[in-house]
């Protein structure tokens, strides 16, 4: 079994439940006999508070969701014989970064890394992730990911620091079994279910005075004929007392209700705090966002503060949003299953690649809630995350977009990756659905350890 359908998941719950309902009945039965009670038993679970109550609820989201968690998300059906992996390459040409891998049988896939930061974190591949992947049977790629981890206990790094190579070694992994299934990346790890991925225009200009804030946010709205747009309030993980950042006072009570003024009552809007709020001050906020009809607010408190951020959600009826910067399953799992988030946004890079991150929005839509994936700039960065959205169960339906500007060479034969009507249409190709430039990739040189 490799997914859990709606009707599974409702026989898992039906299943737990009655489970507890027996395990209740017994411990009323026990203490009713002990006091002598003679009287005809309830037909309905026993809970000493309501807290009881909801412990029992919490466990059995927990249950639901590790049996998720257990599940693997690659379709190895696809693949017959093994695809065993013989070479492992990071390529690099000035701040650009490919990473190439071969099978024993000649099959290659190749993709794009994360700029930014692999400029730092490269030695991560070449050292402590490059040689665990070495003759590995790649139909076992959930099992490599969960043991890679504890190899030269890797899982002391966590975070970025391991997930942006990782991502980058997956995706290059999906691109050749991609190509030799005849499959799109989205194909391997779920159903494809969107063909065009609707984006939402995500801004920048936090630390700029409305005035030119504004003007900015206008330009890319009419550059991509964008139908949702999320803007920047606050400031940047400074949980300061105060509803304003960087700026004039006031700069977020002002922008907010501007840009619903300026694009108007049909222009799906978003907020994003980066966690500089304190659990007070993102409720004030918050419902400043409320009134002004925004539909989503991302990282209202710090990431790593998750009591705050059930506080929050619990307060306020926007949806929160949040994960861009959680590197755990445990950590998401936790905010799913305590409500801490409506929606999920694992950064495909950060996160350490698809699979991983389809885990989680699995977890989120056995719970009733939305996944859209964090996207980060430049590369191939928009054209993973329409391949990883057009196969969710769960997804928004707008998603992250900071534009198509990007170095590397490529040809695409089954869309033309260009926003048209606010709409990216996905490759239908196999692997990446993307050729990247022979000559591009000859600029590029191999890194050794």
């Amino acid at each position: 079994m490799r997914f859990l359908t709606y009707v599974q998941i409702f026989k898992l719950s039906l299943t737990i439940y009655k489970s507890e309902m027996k395990t209740s009945r017994r411990r009323f039965i026990g203490t009713a006999l002990a006091g002598g009670i003679a009287a005809a038993l309830p037909v309905t679970p026993y809970y000493s508070s309501g807290q009881d109550q909801a412990k029992e609820t919490l466990n059995n989201s927990y249950k639901i969701l590790d049996v998720i968690l257990k599940q693997p998300v690659f379709r190895k059906e696809f693949f017959p014989e093994p695809v065993i992996i013989e070479s492992l390459e990071l390529l690099r040409y000035k701040d650009s970064f490919l990473c190439r891998v071969r099978s024993k049988n000649g099959a290659e896939g190749i993709s794009v890394g994360h700029s930014g930061q692999l400029r730092s974190l490269y030695p991560v591949f070449t050292n402590l992730l490059q040689p665990f992947f070495i003759r590995k049977d790649a139909r076992e790629i959930d099992l490599i990911l969960e043991r890679v981890y504890i190899y030269q206990l890797n899982f002391r790094l966590n975070g970025m620091s391991l997930g942006v190579p990782l991502a980058t070694i997956e995706f290059a992994i999906l691109d050749m079994m991609g190509r030799i299934s005849g499959k799109s990346i989205g194909a391997l790890i779920g159903k494809v279910t969107s063909p065009k991925v609707a984006v939402y225009q995500a801004t920048e200009y936090r630390e700029k005075s409305v005035k030119e804030s504004m003007e900015l946010i206008t330009r890319d709205v009419n550059e991509y004929n964008a139908k949702a747009l999320k803007i920047k309030i606050g400031g940047l993980m400074f949980t300061t007392e105060d509803m304003y950042a960087v700026g004039p006072k006031g700069r977020t009570e002002e922008i907010v209700p501007l840009v619903r003024k300026t694009f108007g009552d049909n222009m799906v809007l978003y907020a994003d705090s980066n966690g500089f709020y304190n659990a007070e001050e993102a409720i004030r906020a918050g419902r400043l966002l409320e009134e002004y009809k925004y539909e989503f607010f991302e990282e209202p408190v710090p990431f790593d503060w998750y009591e705050e951020t059930k506080q929050v959600a619990e307060t306020l009826k926007i949806p929160i949003a949040g994960g861009e910067q959680e590197y755990s399953l445990h950590g998401f799992r936790w905010l799913i299953a305590n409500n801490g988030l409506k929606i999920v946004q694992p950064d495909l890079y950060y996160f350490g690649g698809m699979i991983r991150s389809m885990r989680v929005a699995l977890m989120a839509n056995a719970m009733g809630k939305k996944c859209t994936p964090h996207m980060t700039g430049g590369g191939l960065g928009f054209l993973y995350m329409i391949h990883f959205v057009a196969s969710l169960p769960n997804a928004l339906p707008y998603h992250e977009f900071k534009g198509l500007k990007t170095e590397v060479i490529y040809e695409c034969h089954s869309s033309p990756l260009k926003v048209e009507d606010g709409m990216l249409l996905v490759p239908t190709g196999p692997g990446s659905g993307v050729d990247i430039d022979s000559d591009f990739i000859a600029r590029h040189q191999l890194i050794k350890s």
